[in-house]
């Protein structure tokens, strides 16, 4: 609990992957990604239960292990490919209220795939939730590589090049570039009402937490082999 506010950890771990199978199992320096994940949240205190949202019994196996909570496996209709995190973690919000018996005003949404957080970043993640009146989440992000801003890119049309947006060609210099951001996965906080009723996990008031520090989302081998390294 943190300001008097209940907080839901939810560690998303689904079995299926496309990238890498059973990616979520995949470990570096002798731990599962879920289990880095689970030990992580045991060390923040604010925390009030950490539950993990998984299809697969192997993984949620693992998550109990490292003191995940199971209080459900997640159904098949909300595995697939192109299930959105919000329907995710609203399930698991509402699950885990009708379990507990108690009311979560905050929820935290960890992926695993993401292994580079520490305890720091959750944390101060919490505490900026809190800095703005009205704040409905805080998303954690990296500044995009003005090489890669979407006014620089292009798109393949009847095998033509063309920019992406209409004024791409009038860039000259990355100063006419405003700064854009990518989501690292490291950490979402979204408040009950934004998930509730307002049915997303943006809501109209994200403030976003922005890293210098170097993060992998990993979908891919060498993105795992990345990960391995910096961890290392």
């Amino acid at each position: 609990m943190y300001k008097n506010k209940k907080i839901l950890a939810v560690v998303m771990a689904r079995g299926g992957s496309k990238g890498i199978r059973f990616k979520n199992l995949k470990r570096i320096n002798g731990l599962s990604l879920v289990a880095i994940a689970a030990k992580l949240l045991k060390k923040i205190k604010i925390v009030d239960v950490s539950i993990i949202s998984s299809d697969n019994e192997k993984i949620i196996k693992e998550g109990q292990k490292f003191g995940l909570k199971k209080i459900f496996k997640r159904p098949k209709s909300l595995s697939g490919d192109i299930v959105s995190d919000y329907s995710v973690i609203r399930h698991a919000l509402i699950m885990s209220e009708n379990f507990f018996k108690v009311k979560f005003n905050l929820v935290l949404m960890i992926q695993p795939t993401s292994p580079l957080r520490t305890t720091k970043h959750i944390i101060d993640c919490i505490k900026l939730f809190f800095r703005k009146k009205g704040t409905t989440s805080v998303w954690s992000v990296n500044e995009i590589d003005t090489k890669f801003h979407p006014m620089k890119l292009l798109v393949k049309k009847n095998k033509i090049l063309k920019y992406f947006h209409k004024n791409g060609s009038k860039i000259i210099a990355r100063q006419q570039l405003d700064t854009k951001y990518y989501r690292n996965g490291i950490c979402y906080v979204i408040d009950r009402n934004t998930i509730l009723k307002q049915k997303n996990l943006l809501g109209n008031k994200c403030i976003p937490y922005v890293m210098t520090e170097k993060t992998v989302n990993i979908d891919t081998i060498e993105d795992l082999k990345q990960a391995t390294f910096y961890l290392k």
